[in-house]
């Protein structure tokens, strides 16, 4: 296995009476830490590394496994820089899975095609068969659940969407049938615990007399619904409208577009 990013310790000309080993330095492996820099993931950099695009210490890698320091300078070649990786907006209608098809219900993936395409997209990318290419769900949304569905071909952005530490918010739009108390209205703000675990604090509000919406930081299954039927609400209808700062806006149901550059989550 390759280690990089070591010094050997200069020897003196003169021999010391007391010898004072070098404190070992921590290796981590490469993948690793450009995943923890936020450079891309994990599997993204093990495939940039087998294909010679990352430099440490500007000393070129190619073995999967290879170790450096907590602080090596870590690069990428020209190739490296130049790959385009695509993020796709969806507004997901009822009846298709976020990922793997289940029975009779298709993926939502099936929807990119270039004649369901937005017709306002202002990205400037056209639609390739390659963008279809390790495109993957960044979230979820269940079957009977419209709205927002973000598929990333981008590492880092499902990292910041979906990773242990996300602090992303999502926004829900909530129709429901039943009567809420002012308890109640407490409990989906803050109280509530699902599969043995306290949910995070929420923002609920009345939109009027039927609809809630709902802003979480979270995303168990099926966790709206389940929030609602705690508090003895029952959820006639779903939709997510915004993740982070992107919104779903006037993307029609069944339709997709990209990820402008300058839009951020």
């Amino acid at each position: 296995m390759t280690r990089l990013g070591l010094k050997s310790p200069s020897s003196g000309t003169k021999e010391s009476t007391k010898t004072t080993m070098p404190e070992p330095i921590a290796m981590i492996r490469v993948s690793k830490l450009m995943s923890e820099r936020g450079m891309c993931s994990r599997r993204e950099a093990d495939d940039y590394i087998a294909k010679g695009w990352v430099m440490v210490n500007g000393i070129r890698v190619e073995e999967l496994g290879t170790r450096a320091a907590h602080n090596a300078k870590i690069t990428l070649t020209q190739k490296g820089l130049g790959v385009s990786k695509v993020t796709i907006l969806i507004n997901k209608p009822i009846g298709y899975v976020s990922s793997q098809a289940e029975g009779e219900y298709k993926p939502a993936i099936t929807l990119v095609k270039p004649d369901n395409q937005f017709s306002d997209d202002k990205s400037k990318n056209t639609f390739i068969r390659q963008h279809l290419k390790g495109l993957a769900p960044a979230g979820r949304l269940d079957i009977d659940t419209t709205g927002l569905l973000i598929l990333t071909q981008d590492g880092r952005i499902a990292k910041k969407l979906i990773g242990q530490d996300s602090e992303i918010e999502k926004e829900y739009l909530v129709r429901v049938s039943g009567t809420l108390t002012d308890s109640g209205m407490e409990l989906l703000h803050h109280g509530l615990e699902l599969d043995g675990k306290v949910l995070k604090p929420a923002k609920v509000s009345w939109i009027n007399d039927d609809q809630l919406r709902f802003v979480l930081r979270e995303g168990k299954k099926r966790q709206i619904r389940r929030m609602c039927e705690f508090v003895g609400l029952r959820v006639t209808g779903l939709k997510r409208v915004r993740i982070g700062q992107v919104t779903l806006s006037k993307l029609p149901i069944g339709q997709w577009r990209y990820l402008d550059d300058k839009e951020l989550f």
